[in-house]
């Protein structure tokens, strides 16, 4: 079935329907990866966003159970230039293609992908609809496609209730981890550390976390524009004022920024891929990040007295790390848990853990 790409500034691109064949309109955004496409479609940071697969041939090792970072897929439309009919990998439990109608995912294929790209690297990322009607106004469609907006992602990819996670080997300590939409591995890269990681629905109080008696809290990451989300950071602040060590990711990371005075601001594009190099600043080195994220911590905006940047972009030099005077406090904007090669970033979460032990970062 025939499928058109609709972007907000008029272009577009005609394909075949894959997935969903219901209209969809979305905020379009690329990323870069070879593989992971799973985990990019269940991560809950694309909530409201459809993806533009840069790379030429995604599905070729198909779909399994154990991939998934959420309980679901959030990515709302699917771009890719070939979709694999057939999944080769010896843990393939189905083709992309049946996920994708599964789960409602809108999609299109047969489109230049490194050409949109290109256009939404240029222009800035914007917004899009894929339809499969054969007969369509473009001009009709606009003034919906510009009108939409991200938002109120948090609480729609939150959970509802609070899960408690036992550690893997013996326990050493008692975390709190506010989902605002939170990936699988983030948690178990705790349980494997020794924690028992309690997840709390987004909008818990700072008051009934810190009544838990925790040895630390976490801040997940999550979609969209980080300023929405004023009763949150409103908790933030109490628990930067209470002492507690904290460790936060993507999201999080923005939401202490903003809970302590400093201000982010909407990329032109975002970072969205596994090949990210960022410099750790206090060791002097380069690690290779996976990053999703469209929203960053402005530099000017970070008091001196409150945090010192930790990490920087290679790339475009932007915030990507944040420590805290207080000696309690430490955030960074990629992801530690995700593996873009070799899993050197994972050194975070021992950081985290030896601060909760009373050592330092």
């Amino acid at each position: 079935m025939k499928a058109t790409l609709i972007l907000e500034n008029g272009m577009t691109f005609t394909g075949e329907s894959i997935g969903s064949t219901a209209d969809r309109i979305c905020e379009m955004v690329f990323n870069t990866s070879m593989v992971g496409y799973q985990e990019i479609l269940t991560d809950p940071s694309y909530a409201g966003q459809g993806i533009v697969m840069s790379y030429p041939l995604i599905g070729n090792y198909g779909v399994n159970s154990e991939d998934n970072e959420s309980s679901r897929p959030w990515g709302e439309a699917f771009v890719v230039r070939h979709l694999s009919r057939r999944g080769s990998n010896f843990r393939c439990e189905g083709d992309l293609d049946d996920y994708l109608k599964e789960h409602g995912i809108t999609g299109i294929q047969g489109v230049d992908t490194r050409a949109i790209t290109r256009i939404l690297r240029s222009q800035g990322t914007m917004n899009g609809m894929i339809t499969c009607a054969e007969h369509f106004s473009i001009q009709d469609l606009l003034e919906p496609i510009r009108a939409y907006r991200v938002q109120g992602t948090v609480e729609r990819v939150s959970r509802e209730e609070v899960q408690v996670y036992p550690s893997i080997p013996r326990q050493k300590l008692r975390v709190a981890l506010l989902d605002f939409g939170v990936k699988e591995n983030m948690i178990r890269c705790l349980q494997e550390r020794g924690c028992e990681v309690t997840v709390f629905p987004a909008h818990t109080t700072a008051v009934e976390i810190l009544s838990g008696k925790f040895d630390g809290v976490m801040l997940s990451n999550g979609p969209g524009d980080p300023a929405d989300n004023v009763a949150i950071i409103a908790e933030i602040k109490e628990l930067y004022a209470s002492g507690i060590p904290i460790f936060a990711v993507c999201l999080g990371h923005q939401l202490m920024a903003l809970a302590t005075g400093a201000e982010t601001r909407k990329m032109r594009f975002g970072h969205r891929g596994a090949n990210h190099p960022v410099k750790d600043l206090d060791a002097g080195r380069v690690f290779i990040t996976s990053q999703n994220h469209g929203y960053v911590v402005t530099a000017e905006s970070v008091k001196p007295e409150v945090a010192q940047v930790s990490h920087i972009n290679v790339n475009e030099g932007s915030v990507e790390g944040l420590r805290y005077t207080n000696g309690n406090v430490y955030t960074v904007q990629f992801h530690p848990e995700a593996s873009p090669g070799p899993k050197d970033t994972e050194y975070l979460f021992d950081r985290f853990v030896r601060r909760m032990e009373g050592g330092a970062w």
